[in-house]
């Protein structure tokens, strides 16, 4: 008989079809093409019907069923993933299958004022959280963003008075072979451009977007030519694949599909093992990491199953970045007698903490461990071995960094490292150096992200600020004590690492330190000293963006009828 205290705790049963599908889906898997629109509200009555007539449409968390694939785990661009899923031989998503998987998403969320606006009562707002009272571009300090804010999109520059954006609507699409998206996108584009008009002023498009002022955001997965056909990549416009390590909480996923995401997506236990993380930290309603179902706006039913979204767009220096690689690749490349095409990988992978497949460093600290476990997964996949790509496949999530304090494996203050620490902050360790207590810490800090890139680079054409970088969407119940945290002290300072004010070398705002760097340690036993990444450039830039509550089912019905009762 199984031991009841050593039992792993029950998953968390979700109502599924109350919960609109972007908090627990990563739509970029199946859904490679996006567009995204910002909309003010300048009559209430009106807004509420554009919400109720848009209702029906979105996309909820319920399960579907994809009639292209007989194994739904499949519809991932991470093949890390699809190396699981063929070894094991599992779905996704085991039973409760109810739906067919739909051409395009749709889900919504709104603005503080975009809540006010529709006439959300001041009782139900007044229990809202103050950063998102606030909202993004007044907390710009404490996000790094203050050198930014004139550099913005033209929408969101002008997001004031009767040009404030109030609702944000994210579209997802499947694509052709060809690369274009499915025809369904301007066909569900039409259909909002139609009924904004219908509503005769009383909901506005707002145009702004990009340098081109555009009505709309486009967004689309990197993509691989293979003949005449496309294929959607893991990748972002640095060449660097992303997707790895998401957090994974109870009731996200279900039986073995929790199971093999668990591993480094969850939450670090003493014994080493891993399990999901409370609900609560995603999504509201329900227990959090403390234990505690913190107060949110009332009634009870207009919060549960909603959350909050931190969206941003990204501009990415493309030419900027590839420039001060090969730079710094040249000197590192001298120093420590190798190839070119060595250095410029390896100070990738040191500022990032992958390599540029996705191979972690700690599972691969060196370029020669790194072209070893790549051979060993070529030969892995040439021979049809299950099992042995399935083990291979879980060490691109499952790590810790307790083997490492010193970061001459994953440098302290890389990317990776930073956004999510693991084990590194304890709080207490044993002689090992491994966490006595797992990763209580973190487990406060997690975010769930989601997003696409958007706009094209050319490396053939000089980079003249162009638009093309990430949209990003964090997704968490405590906007102020996860999203502004971590960008705050983990991303934009380096004193939690004991590494003075050295910020993110990819993310970071450079320009609050005097000699942005990037300090790469060496093996303490090799007798060398450190090779240092100095003068590092802007990569990454803010366009705009905002704080967004995104409501369940339940509360957009209560929004769109206007029937919210506080009391």
């Amino acid at each position: 008989m199984t031991n009841a205290a050593n039992a792993a705790p029950a998953a968390t049963l979700l109502d599924l079809a109350d919960i609109q599908g972007g908090i627990l889906r990563t739509y970029g898997d199946g859904f490679p093409k996006g567009r995204n629109f910002y909309l003010t509200v300048r009559d209430a009555r009106k807004g509420r019907a554009f919400v109720e007539a848009l209702r029906p449409k979105i996309t909820t968390a319920a399960r579907w069923k994809d009639p292209n694939r007989e194994e739904p785990l499949l519809r991932t661009r991470n093949p890390r993933v699809k190396d699981i899923a063929r070894a094991e031989g599992l779905p996704d998503y085991p039973g409760r299958v109810q739906l067919w998987k739909p051409k395009v998403t749709l889900n919504i969320g709104f603005t503080f004022m975009g809540l006010l606006a529709l006439g959300v009562p001041t009782r139900t707002l007044r229990g809202m959280p103050d950063e998102f009272i606030d909202g993004m571009e007044t907390r710009a300090a404490i996000l790094g963003d203050d050198p930014f804010l004139k550099q913005r999109d033209t929408v969101w520059q002008e997001s004031k008075g009767d040009k404030r954006v109030h609702i944000i609507l994210t579209l997802y699409a499947q694509m052709n072979p060809d690369g274009t998206a499915c025809d369904e996108l301007q066909h569900e584009t039409d259909a909002i451009v139609a009924l904004c008009d219908s509503l005769h002023g009383g909901v506005v498009l707002l145009d702004g977007v990009g340098p081109d002022k555009g009505r709309w955001q486009d967004l689309s997965a990197v993509m691989r030519q293979d003949g005449d056909r496309c294929w959607p990549t893991n990748k972002e416009h640095f060449g660097l694949s992303d997707g790895f390590g998401d957090p994974v909480f109870s009731g996200q996923f279900s039986g073995e599909a929790e199971r093999l995401r668990v591993a480094g997506g969850g939450k670090l236990m003493a014994d080493g093992s891993w399990e999901p993380l409370a609900t609560g930290e995603f999504l509201l309603g329900y227990p959090d990491e403390a234990q505690e179902i913190p107060g949110a706006a009332m009634p009870i039913a207009f919060s549960r199953n909603g959350t909050f979204m931190a969206y941003r767009k990204l501009h990415e220096a493309v030419g900027t970045f590839h420039d001060y690689i090969d730079d710094q690749a040249s000197r590192y490349a001298r120093t420590f007698q190798v190839p070119q095409d060595e250095a410029v990988l390896t100070i990738k992978a040191k500022m990032v903490g992958r390599w540029e497949d996705g191979v972690p460093l700690m599972v691969a600290p060196t370029y020669g461990a790194w072209r070893r476990f790549v051979a060993e997964l070529d030969q892995a996949r040439a021979a049809g071995d299950k099992p042995k790509l399935a083990e291979i496949a879980l060490r691109f999530t499952n790590f810790t960094y307790a083997s490492d304090p010193v970061g001459s494996k994953c440098p302290l203050t890389s990317h990776l490292r930073r956004a999510n620490p693991r084990d590194t902050l304890g709080p207490t360790f044993d002689a090992s150096g491994r966490s006595l207590d797992g990763s209580a810490i973190i487990n406060r800090r997690r975010i769930l992200r989601r997003g696409l890139p958007y706009g094209a680079f050319d490396r053939n054409t000089p980079d003249t600020g162009g638009d093309h970088g990430i949209i990003f969407m964090a997704l968490c119940t405590s906007l102020f004590r996860q999203f502004e945290f971590v960008q705050q002290q983990w991303m934009q300072y380096g004193l939690d690492f004991n590494t003075g004010s050295d910020t993110c070398p990819v993310i970071g705002n450079h320009a609050v330190t005097d000699e942005p760097k990037l300090v790469i340690p060496v093996d303490p036993d090799a007798g060398r000293l450190p090779f240092i990444c100095d003068h590092l450039p802007q990569l990454v830039e803010p366009r705009g963006g905002d704080y967004f509550f995104i409501p369940s089912m339940t509360a957009l019905r209560m929004i769109g009828m206007g029937i919210i009762d506080p009391t």
